[in-house]
């Protein structure tokens, strides 16, 4: 059953050196305010090889290209081939595959061939032409559990599905997309005010990614580089079609860099990076505790298995061109996680009702002052206690382990952020605002009262 290694995490913690440091002053931006580059991951420029630029150093030339290059075409014959087929005409593959076939059986007499030898692959040229779409891939899990001897439930045999594309390739695609040259920070940074009030405005300026940089700054390979904060965000949706109802579980990606009007924008910032399996069973096992922690344990496998390219350069820098045409030294970390409320208690392991960030009741938030959920609290209350009591006193699915425990720095009940239109436009606002108004119309005016009331609202 998807077995993880619960082995004790590496408590990492902030160096007094690096909180204490004071950074340098950075430059005068506009409105009076000043900002400060974090002092260590700041975002320098370098060459190819690492080697730190001085400040007002040109970016690196693009190597020459002959005009003559058409890779990963044969030739230009190829590569207009392909944009007409495929992106004038959107031929069928069946069209395109007897086009190819006509046309390899009339070259068959020179001893040549067609530019392509089928319609798979023009796909594959096309999908490894530098700058396109990152090409999709998939991987299939399946429940690896004990099975009972007899009437094994139908969800214990199948293999699911999970389509994703490849999170490394996504990020460097919005990191060397050149139409955000002047809208992408490199660096944590904090920005004052002339009258010395904290200015908050894009992620970078956040408390959260100077947090990052002050633990990532502990490692002297990573002076002088950038972070980059990799947010997520996902949501089961269903779409309505003629012949019934789709779910559709997908995954999204951006990165914290890039300014804010630009993510909002619709600019490719945010990607699709996968989409998630959705198992199923009938109503019988549907409340079966080895179907649900199925359920949950593909969910964290399935993450972990798709962000895994980006784990290797999250401790040591990888060098890469970034927007503004400059190479940078380069540290991930998973960012921010997107979600609402049912999905924050999956993603945080645990039960439905408690809150994923802290350890109060719901029946006792007044008053009270409760202990924050963290990485390491967790892990020591999974090693002392046993299931049952770490369900019904502490709120955690103790036999499920978070995926962010497989990325350094990930600490899922902290990136937790609040999805914006579940939680607060439905949540705040319809789910609670507008039906407590209905009711208190209901109760002071009475039912036929109330709706003409709340009919003259709808009018307005």
């Amino acid at each position: 059953m998807f077995l993880l290694d619960r082995s004790p995490s590496v408590r990492e913690e902030t160096s007094p050196e690096a909180m204490s440091r004071e950074p340098t002053p950075g430059e005068s931006v506009d409105g009076g305010t000043s900002r400060t580059i974090h002092p260590v991951v700041n975002g320098r420029t370098c060459d190819a090889h690492g080697n730190i630029l001085p400040q007002d150093a040109p970016p690196t030339p693009l190597p020459p290209r002959s005009a003559q290059d058409w890779s990963p075409y044969s030739g230009r014959v190829a590569f207009e081939l392909a944009d007409l087929l495929y992106r004038v005409e959107q031929m069928p593959a069946s069209n395109i595959k007897l086009l190819l076939e006509y046309w390899a059986a009339d070259l068959v007499k020179h001893g040549e061939s067609p530019p392509f030898s089928s319609a798979a692959d023009m796909y594959d040229v096309i999908d490894h032409t530098a700058l396109a779409d990152v090409k999709w891939e998939s991987f299939s899990l399946s429940y690896s559990g004990d099975r009972p001897d007899s009437d094994v439930p139908a969800w214990m045999n199948d293999s699911y599905s999970v389509f994703h594309r490849d999170a490394l390739s996504i990020v460097h695609n919005m990191l060397g997309n050149p139409d955000f040259k002047d809208n992408m920070d490199y660096a944590p940074y904090r920005e004052t005010t002339h009258d010395r009030q904290r200015r908050l405005e894009h992620f970078m300026s956040g408390d959260w990614a100077w947090r990052q940089a002050n633990m990532i700054s502990q490692d002297p390979a990573a002076a002088n580089s950038s972070f980059i904060p990799v947010i997520l965000g996902s949501d089961k949706t269903t779409v309505s079609v003629a012949t019934g109802q789709n779910e559709y579980y997908p995954l999204y990606c951006s990165i914290g860099n890039v300014h804010n009007g630009i993510r909002r924008a619709h600019r490719n910032a945010v990607a699709v990076i996968g989409f998630l399996a959705i198992p199923k069973t009938n109503r019988r096992h549907a409340n079966d505790p080895a179907f649900r922690k199925f359920r949950r344990q593909l969910f964290h496998t399935s993450l972990g298995r798709i962000l895994q390219p980006l784990r290797q350069w999250m401790k040591r820098p990888e060098i890469v061109r970034c927007a503004d045409g400059h190479f940078r030294k380069l540290i991930y970390g998973i960012g921010p996680y997107i979600a609402d409320y049912p999905e924050q208690a999956l993603l945080a392991c645990i039960v439905q009702g408690w809150c994923a960030r802290c350890m109060a009741r719901k029946d006792e938030l007044e008053g009270g002052i409760s202990l924050g959920r963290t990485r390491e609290h967790t892990e020591r209350l999974v090693s002392d206690f046993e299931l049952g009591q770490l369900w019904n006193d502490y709120g955690l699915v103790g036999d499920i382990v978070p995926f962010t425990n497989d990325f350094p720095r990930a600490d899922i009940h902290q990136l937790l952020a609040p999805d914006i239109l579940h939680q607060v436009i439905k949540g705040t606002f319809k789910d609670h605002l507008v039906t407590w108004v209905e009711q208190y119309l209901k109760a002071e005016h009475g039912e036929v009262k109330s709706m003409e009331i709340l009919t003259e609202i709808d009018r307005r």
